[in-house]
């Protein structure tokens, strides 16, 4: 038979995809991860964007709970009135713990309104509102909570409205991760635009929109 027919050899090596550089897959890293820790801070936000942008629509009757009670001789006599000027301060353990008892609330250590005549807690709270008035002389408390629904609630969430310093912290972290996510997948898009035509025009059409809107229709 005839010579040898050199053939060329598929190698592993002449068909595996070009690799990828090392600072592109830890930009994948960083965008698949902190998109896994935005997902349900995004899909919260992004929904409660629409309720406070129709919060006209959307209609809500509030649910209120007025409760009047009487504190017990004892520490009705702790809280006797003073000729003492409005201030600032702690409600006492023992009040607090009457409240917890009895209506059921965390009231330790929170700031009330003090008067010669009256104390009153002001207890305000995502979706709702609630405060405490005691009589000093009296010895009447009345208690009233409101409460606004959970579309309410979930709108003070996106605003951090009485949310309490966790809530605050994991706004910012969130926000931190957002960041994150938004600028390695704009380098991740960068990367790949050769191939895309499509990439810069909607970039560029994604940063234009709102601008004109703001520019053109806003007063």
């Amino acid at each position: 038979m005839g010579g040898d027919v050199s053939r060329p050899m598929n190698t592993a090596a002449s068909i595996a995809p070009a690799r990828r550089p090392g600072w592109l897959k830890t930009l994948h890293q960083w965008h698949w991860i902190s998109s896994a820790i935005c997902l349900l801070g995004m899909v919260l936000f992004a929904v409660t964007g629409i309720t406070l942008n129709h919060a006209a629509d959307i209609g809500s009757k509030p649910t209120v709970l007025r409760q009047q009670l009487q504190l017990p001789e004892a520490l009705q006599a702790q809280l006797a009135p003073a000729a003492a000027e409005a201030r600032q301060a702690p409600l006492p353990p023992a009040l607090a713990a009457w409240a917890a008892a009895t209506l059921d609330i965390e009231a330790a250590g929170q700031e009330a309104e003090w008067s010669p005549e009256e104390i009153y807690l002001a207890m305000p709270r995502p979706g709702g509102d609630a405060w405490l008035r005691v009589d000093r002389e009296s010895g009447e408390a009345e208690y009233e909570v409101t409460d606004r629904g959970w579309i309410s609630y979930l709108n003070d969430l996106h605003k951090g409205r009485h949310t309490g310093g966790a809530w605050r912290w994991f706004i910012d972290i969130f926000s931190a991760a957002c960041l994150v996510f938004s600028l390695s997948g704009l380098l991740i898009l960068k990367y790949h635009a050769g191939n895309r035509p499509g990439t810069w025009p909607l970039v560029g059409l994604g940063a234009l929109v709102p601008l004109l809107l703001a520019l053109l229709l806003m007063h």
